[in-house]
């Protein structure tokens, strides 16, 4: 079985060798695939994974999802309330989801942030996004909706780092307890169930 390496560097030849044309799309999007239970393992790699493709010539944007939506609940307006209905209700756990993935996608504050970042690597000779923490996604929504949403808009070579499981070329089970999507339209290197 590769290792964590040796699917990166499986991905970077992927990438340095672009997209081809095929019926899903011409995206420059990228998923590393990797077993949930490898999350920390690939959270102590990224800083040699960054070094690495800027060896390779490459100007890497990351972009933490973890931060993302931190930035995003910490700065809304409706912080207090659902601080004032967690005291009240601490077990109130679908609801509380449930507010706090509206704040993330209404509006589309975390895709926004993303494309931003897309935009500051699209400045840059052979910039690309490196896109970490996708975990920090559960249980508010997963990658693939995001990804939808910007189809068409992937300025620049974009790298998620997915927790999860691969079937065949286009179905993926985040954190691997999700139901397997097919939806996505991107280059998946990495883990199969």
């Amino acid at each position: 079985m590769p290792s964590l390496d040796d699917n990166f560097q499986e991905l970077v030849l992927r990438l340095q060798q672009g997209r081809e044309l095929n019926y899903a799309s011409f995206e420059p999007v990228y998923y590393l695939v990797f077993d949930p239970a490898f999350i920390i393992e690939v959270k102590r790699r990224v800083p040699a994974w960054i070094a690495n493709l800027t060896h390779k010539g490459f100007h890497v944007v990351p972009f933490s999802i973890a931060e993302a939506i931190d930035e995003i609940l910490q700065n809304d307006q409706r912080r207090p309330l659902w601080l004032e209905m967690d005291r009240r209700n601490p077990l109130e756990w679908e609801k509380a989801n449930q507010s706090l993935a509206n704040a993330l996608t209404r509006p589309a504050q975390l895709q926004h942030l993303l494309e931003d970042a897309i935009g500051a690597a699209a400045q840059a000779t052979n910039g690309i996004v490196l896109v970490t923490d996708l975990e920090a996604l559960h249980p508010y929504l997963r990658i693939g909706a995001i990804e939808g949403n910007i189809q068409g808009r992937f300025s620049v070579p974009t790298i998620f780092l997915y927790p999860g499981f691969r079937s065949g070329k286009t179905r993926l089970s985040f954190l691997g307890f999700y139901p397997e999507d097919g939806n996505y339209r991107s280059v998946h290197v990495g883990r199969t169930l």
